[in-house]
């Protein structure tokens, strides 16, 4: 692997975590920095990290207080 993939990787613990409970993927990142990216994604998209999930834990927290404070009136 190259030098500069290892340093991203082992600058973000999420993506380093995700490397040791997937393995195959040191195979696509020894053949091609490029799949890092790919990687990447994949890692954010099993560990809820997107834009989209984010936004979704947002509105689920501005409904649980909404409920909360219904209740509470």
């Amino acid at each position: 692997m190259q030098v500069e993939a290892r340093i991203i990787i082992n600058s973000n613990p999420n993506l380093k975590k995700y490397l040791k409970e997937h393995s195959t993927w040191y195979k696509y990142l020894n053949r091609d920095v490029r799949f890092l990216k790919k990687m990447e994604e994949e890692m954010k998209k099993e560990y809820k990290l997107t834009t989209e999930d984010r936004i979704e834990k947002i509105g689920e927290s501005i409904n649980l207080v909404s409920n909360l404070l219904s209740v509470l009136k």
